[in-house]
């Protein structure tokens, strides 16, 4: 697929966030794959502020533990947590750098044991209001172009418009609302990933796979499908997946 091609799939995925019974946690997954696929780099996260304006992550690239971990981090210290106050892109940081190891001492050496030497952050913003962050990692040394910083930047206002559904919110209640049901959605998420990796016993990633590819193919909402999982009111044994022997 070329990259016009991708950016048309992007486009197609956001007019679909516009209607009714909308898959967000899906969506952000699978735009956050495309940022990898379409920009110079190798691992990409979503970040929302909650009620507290501390960014929380809502989706990834990759379920892997370790980067989610990674993401998580930056609640605190990191690109996307400067990038959020500032509501200004941070690009092209190297985490060789001295001052940047001393600026983020938790951050910066767990992200390089985690194979990258440099991170971007990009602002979600919305009428000039930020909510959150879109966080890109490289394992390269390399750097992002100004027209793939454009890119992105369009992918986040992208995942903004997702994130809210739609621009026209009369009051904020009504918007802080929706921002703290999607990170209670990936709250959820977490917690079912966690109890069929344990059932299936199976790693993390390999049952989130399977639990999506699911939701996919029967046309389930994520959000909606891991709360009956959570509530027990789902047969998770309807779910194929390949269970490992015990050792």
């Amino acid at each position: 697929m070329t990259r016009e091609q991708e950016l048309t799939t992007v486009f197609v995925e956001v007019a679909d966030s516009l209607i009714d019974d909308f898959d967000l946690i899906d969506f952000l997954h699978r735009l956050s794959v495309r940022c990898v696929e379409l920009l110079d780099v190798s691992a990409c996260g979503v970040l929302l502020a909650d009620e507290q304006d501390v960014l929380q992550v809502l989706a990834a690239s990759d379920e892997h533990t370790r980067l989610l971990e990674l993401f998580a981090l930056q609640h605190d210290q990191g690109p996307c947590v400067e990038c959020y106050q500032s509501g200004q892109p941070r690009i092209n940081i190297s985490l060789g750098n001295p001052d940047v190891a001393q600026r983020w001492p938790q951050f910066t050496p767990i992200a390089r044991q985690a194979g990258f030497l440099s991170t971007n952050a990009i602002p979600l913003r919305l009428r000039g209001r930020v909510i959150g962050a879109l966080g890109l990692f490289q394992t390269k040394d390399n750097t992002l172009s100004d027209a793939d910083t454009t890119l992105a930047q369009a992918l986040a206002d992208m995942a903004t418009i997702a994130i809210l559904q739609q621009r026209t919110l009369a009051h904020s209640e009504t918007e802080r609302g929706q921002l703290q049901y999607a990170l209670t959605s990936r709250i959820v998420l977490e917690q079912v990933k966690g109890i069929l990796a344990e059932r299936w016993q199976v790693s993390t990633d390999e049952a989130f796979a399977a639990f999506r590819t699911y939701a996919r193919s029967h046309h389930h909402q994520l959000s909606r499908l891991a709360r009956q999982i959570a509530d027990g009111e789902f047969d998770t044994d309807q779910i194929p997946h390949s269970r490992r022997a015990h050792r």
